[in-house]
């Protein structure tokens, strides 16, 4: 069977997505019997109830038991974890459509799962913390003004550049558009290219920066598409710009920094994760950057996803299983820093939390001020057409204001969808 690992929900710039519900078995208990008190006599101690959460198989040793000694540390109920070792999606969709129920499950919040009252709102859980979370990240969690997720840790994006290139080209690190465009040029030379982003000549991971780039996103207000500016043609046309100055026929796409240790690339857009292996081969001779701004109206990005907890709406002990998630995605901040740490290099996804990590200092300082995510109406369908049409003014020279507007008419026939 298919297997899937923390980075094939990761594949879409900025976000990770899932285009169906799912669920999945529970082990619950008889309602705990209510404490009162008769003639002078205490009832019994209401006995834990019986949770299941489930995980998807992170590729990282030692996550399965740091989640299994989590469960066993909580008190107020009995968890058990339930490890998926494979297809996780498409088990979960079935679960959570047909039983059994999985009281706390990881993924994605998509308005699929909420139309379809799969999700417990957890407004009350996250609402005395939610200045604690990047404005974007939360809002990915959020559907018609509602939280459905609890953000578990988070992976991010940046710009990777080898100093001792741009400073053998006479360039420095790029703040806008046009000076990576400039940047790229002047770095391609000697078999090495200036800029690596994916094979597809960076459609599919560059599609949200640039949005950003010009200061607009994938949705606006919730209802229409966000990119229906003219601003939006003109980032995407810088797309092509650099094409000649683009790495393409790597050996291995955007996400794995081989193409970067070795000088293929003075650049590379990839993701943070990586930082320990690009640290291990070319020591200090690196630095991140955001994504950078179309221009003074646009805004530098670096974009962010990652899995959320959530409660499903069919399970027996709902009421528990909100505490429990609070317990362990809000409360215990010594287990959230361990998960997001110690197994891989990924960041909490709480600020108060990701400042106590002095190794990603950078890293927390680009998220706080420049991490952006799509939101949960930023579906698959939408991201194709988008990502289709990028590909087209990138590699084919094809006409950016009447790809933008394609793209535009794809994304509202799908928020019309939604919105049915």
């Amino acid at each position: 069977m298919r297997k899937t690992n923390r980075r094939t929900f990761l594949a879409l710039a900025g976000t990770t997505l899932l285009s169906a519900c799912g669920s999945n078995t529970v082990q619950t208990g008889n309602p705990p019997p209510s404490t009162a008190y008769s003639a002078g006599v205490t009832r019994p101690k209401p006995k834990p109830v019986d949770l299941t959460q489930w995980y998807h198989p992170y590729p990282e040793a030692g996550v399965q038991e740091a989640v299994t000694r989590y469960a066993a540390a909580y008190q107020k109920s009995k968890v058990s974890v339930q490890w998926n070792p494979d297809d996780y999606e498409t088990k979960l969709n079935a679960a959570l459509q047909a039983g059994p129920v999985p009281d706390v499950f990881e993924g994605q919040v998509t308005v699929d799962r909420v139309r379809q009252n799969l999700l417990v709102p957890l407004d009350d859980v996250v609402g005395p913390v939610r200045g604690d979370f990047n404005p974007s990240v939360l809002a990915a969690q959020t559907v018609d003004g509602k939280i459905y997720g609890i953000p578990q840790a988070l992976d991010t994006q940046v710009l990777f550049y080898r100093k001792s290139f741009l400073q053998e080209a006479g360039v420095q690190p790029p703040q806008t558009l046009d000076e990576l465009v400039d940047a790229a040029k002047k770095l391609s030379k000697d078999g090495v290219k200036g800029l690596f982003a994916g094979d597809d000549a960076g459609a599919a991971a560059l599609a949200g920066p640039l949005l950003w780039s010009a200061g607009l996103d994938y949705v606006k207000d919730g209802k229409s598409a966000g990119f229906d500016d003219p601003r939006a043609a003109t980032a995407f046309a810088k797309l092509h710009e650099l094409n000649s100055s683009l790495l393409l026929g790597a050996s291995t796409d955007w996400a794995d920094p081989l193409p970067f240790i070795d000088g293929l690339t003075a650049m590379q857009w990839t993701w943070l994760w990586n930082l320990p292996k690009i640290q291990d081969t070319v020591k200090d001779d690196f630095g991140i950057l955001p994504f950078p701004r179309l221009d003074a109206a646009g805004t530098p990005s670096v974009p962010v996803s990652g899995l959320s907890a959530m409660v499903h709406a069919k399970s027996l002990n709902p009421n528990a299983a909100k505490d429990f998630v609070k317990w362990l995605w809000l409360e215990r901040v010594d287990f959230q820093q361990e998960f997001a740490t110690r197994f891989g290099f990924h960041l909490p996804a709480r600020l108060s939390v990701l400042g106590k990590v002095a190794a990603a200092a950078d890293a927390a300082k680009l998220v706080k001020e420049n991490g952006r995510a799509a939101g949960p109406l930023w579906t698959s369908t939408a991201n194709t057409a988008l990502v289709d049409a990028l590909g087209r003014i990138a590699r084919d020279g094809a006409d950016p204001a009447a790809e933008t507007k394609a793209a535009v008419e794809a994304v509202k026939a799908e928020l019309g969808r939604l919105s049915a």
